[in-house]
């Protein structure tokens, strides 16, 4: 049997709480929950399927895989019109490389590919609403969004390894 995984930086507190209030703020305002699957992130491989099985072997394998402190500056909104709204993630050559170093060290220790395959780049950010929102509702949860104030900073150090039961939660930190 196998489960999805994904690899991620989960926003630390207080700013995780902070994205969480926005993400119930949509739920209550436009009934999208879509975004509230998981903790508040920043996606480094997005999901794969891995053996249940090898569980174990996934973690220490990732557990091996090692990067330099970088810093994450969150600043405003953004989208991917007409179906995404996210709190934006700042470009920084810190993350470009780990992100890459953790892709080439998945597909040559792991063997998941599907990352390489990903034609749209990397473009790093926190979703706020996604899957369930309806392009017709776009242009008003995106005015309502911008309206509000985000913008952060803090160091990482290690990132999350997800797994999704029912919702995505954190099972292990490397």
């Amino acid at each position: 049997m196998y489960s999805k995984y994904f690899i991620a930086i989960v926003l630390p507190e207080p700013f995780l709480t902070e994205a969480e209030s926005i993400k119930l703020e949509l739920l209550h305002k436009y009934g999208l929950k879509g975004a509230l699957r998981s903790p508040a992130h920043i996606t480094l491989h997005r999901p794969f399927q891995f053996k249940s099985e090898k569980e174990s072997i996934l973690i220490k394998t990732l557990e091996r895989f090692h990067f330099q402190e970088l810093e994450i500056v969150l600043k405003g909104f953004d989208c991917f019109a007409p179906r995404v709204v996210f709190i934006n993630v700042e470009s920084s050559l810190q993350l470009n490389v780990v992100h890459h170093q953790l892709t080439r060290f998945a597909k040559r220790e792991l063997q998941l590919f599907n990352e390489a395959e990903d034609l749209r780049g990397f473009h790093p950010h926190v979703t706020l609403a996604f899957r369930d929102l309806k392009k017709n509702d776009f242009a008003q949860v995106y005015n309502y969004v911008i309206a509000k104030q985000f913008s952060a900073s803090f160091p990482v150090n290690q990132l999350a390894l997800l797994k999704l039961s029912k919702t995505w939660e954190v099972i292990h930190l490397f």
